[in-house]
């Protein structure tokens, strides 16, 4: 059956679907329509992968757009909901996703949810005024008046009550140079029985600053999502303005950019090895990724002038070839990686001791992972079968015939293993496609044109969402789900039960990115 036919068979009537430019499937609803739909959607595990808001939606106020993934097949479904007043309906209570997203629209757009479990702002901080909606149009960016902190805008962690039970509040300053997150713990001892992760402290307003701008300028806007997911939002931006425009790119800068956002899963997840090694006291272990990871980035500043790879990728193809000579040491670098990874990871499982650290703590249970949508490594290995590369294969990926790689346990050692093993994948991919690299241009010539797509990227955390909506040859909205955005949701719940001194190595295990939640 194809997707049309299951459709119709689930909701037991014809559809009035609208195709979309990237194998989306879009239905209007009002909202006994919504209410009808997302009952079929819960009944049959469809998942929700994002949920926003966009004003003057074919001039017609507010309009809410609520996309659902679908087990085995490359279309995305969305719902269109064009709404009446400032109110709708929460969905948070039957997709347990939806909280985030919704306490996002109601801080953005002053949208309420009625039904919601949690009304707290999101990333409206205390000292944010009273009615202060950054993402309606008549808002404009320049300075704001911040407002002192008053008892309506308190933000209120969860109380857990008993003999013995105390409040460790981490952060949101931390040692070193990582960037804000507050961390609530309620514990009795050292065991943890609740934690609550509030983000958001410099959100930057990156949506609202593309609001308005040319799409070939809001690149540079897609590459500081999160710095060490450059690769993945800019390629995913660049597809969705490419759809919109009906751009064929040249297959040269197809596969360079597949090579580079491989080298970009490389150096993340070689990172989170030496990060796990280091949080169980074992630098010695941690040594070898880290030098690893160092050569990988000179690789990448050969090839692009840069160690993050910016400034590489343009709407069209890249904003230039890669010298010859960089692509030519890369394949010969590349030779020797697999035997001296495989030494790296050898020393680490041949210690007790680090074993016992990563066995069984922090491990993410497979019932949370569909209703919190958690993707990519944290996903797979506690068994879930996704990765976008494959389920919604973009660029190269469709010719490339990808394996799917899981592991079951879940716990930190399970990360630890899945991202080994992705590594030397993604070496594989690398030395494949620059054997067969084609020649010719990297940039293709375009003419913008007006129009709305939702694209998807396997980032190295999982799976980015992005929708671009184009007109009047302007951005008119940029909406942006990384996979942080989900899975820190997971963190909460892989904490339970184990020790506080575990946090660390649980929260590196996952590597969650605190910039690419705070957009």
């Amino acid at each position: 059956m194809n997707i049309y036919e299951v459709l119709e068979t689930l909701f037991e009537q014809k559809l009035n679907l609208i195709e979309g430019l990237n194998s989306e499937l879009y239905l209007p609803l009002d909202e006994s329509g919504l209410e009808k739909v997302l009952n079929v959607m819960n009944e049959n595990s469809f998942e929700l992968i994002s949920l926003f808001c966009v004003e003057d939606f074919a001039e017609k106020g507010f309009t809410l757009f609520y996309a659902f993934e679908i087990t085995g097949f490359e279309q995305t479904l969305i719902f269109q909901y064009a709404l009446n007043a400032n109110q709708a309906p929460s969905i948070a209570k039957t997709f347990p996703s939806a909280c985030w997203y919704e306490r996002e629209i109601t801080d953005g757009f002053g949208i309420e949810f009625q039904g919601a479990f949690d009304t707290r702002r999101l990333f409206l901080h205390e000292t944010y005024p009273k009615d202060f909606h950054p993402l309606l149009k008549s808002f404009k960016n320049g300075p704001i008046e911040t407002a002192p902190p008053s008892e309506q805008n308190d933000y209120v962690f969860k109380q857990v009550e008993g003999d013995g039970v105390y409040q460790i509040p981490v952060g949101p300053v931390h040692a070193g140079i990582i960037e804000p997150g507050h961390f609530r713990f309620s514990v009795i001892g050292e065991a943890i029985f609740n934690l609550e992760v509030r983000l958001f402290y410099k959100h930057r307003g990156l949506e609202k600053l593309a609001e308005g701008m040319a799409p070939q300028d809001c690149v540079r806007i897609a590459e500081s999502i999160s710095g060490d997911e450059t690769v993945a939002n800019a390629v995913a931006y660049c597809i969705a303005v490419e759809k919109i425009c009906g751009l064929s790119i040249p297959k040269r800068a197809l596969q360079l950019r597949t090579v580079l956002m491989e080298l970009e899963r490389v150096y993340s997840h070689l990172g989170d090895l030496a990060g796990m090694c280091v949080d169980v006291a074992y630098p010695v272990g941690a040594s070898p990724f880290f030098i690893l990871r160092e050569e990988i980035f000179r690789h990448n500043e050969a090839l692009t002038g840069s160690r993050f790879m910016k400034d590489t990728f343009a709407v069209g193809g890249l904003t230039k070839d890669v010298p010859a000579g960089a692509l030519q040491n890369l394949s010969v670098y590349l030779k020797g990686f697999p035997d001296r990874f495989g030494v790296a990871t050898a020393i680490d499982n041949s210690y007790f001791s680090v074993i016992d650290r990563f066995e069984t703590t922090g491990r993410v249970k497979p019932e949370i992972l569909w209703p919190l949508h958690i993707t990519g490594p944290v996903a797979r290995a506690s068994g879930k079968r996704t990765d976008t590369r494959i389920d919604h294969p973009y660029g190269m990926y469709g010719e490339l015939k990808l394996k799917q790689k899981t592991q079951t346990n879940g716990d930190v050692f399970a990360r630890f293993n899945l991202k080994a093993a992705e590594v030397l994948d993604s070496i594989k991919i690398i030395q494949k496609i620059m054997s067969e690299l084609a020649s010719g241009e990297v940039f293709a010539p375009f003419q913008i044109r007006d129009g709305y797509v939702l694209s998807m990227v396997e980032a190295p955390r999982g799976q980015n969402v992005h929708w671009v909506n184009i007109k009047n040859g302007l951005v008119d909205r940029y909406k942006v789900r990384t996979a942080s955005f989900c899975n820190w949701q997971a963190m909460e719940h892989a904490v339970l039960g184990n020790i506080v001194p575990d946090f660390p190595l649980i929260n590196k295990s996952m590597n969650l990115s605190y910039a690419g939640t705070d957009m």
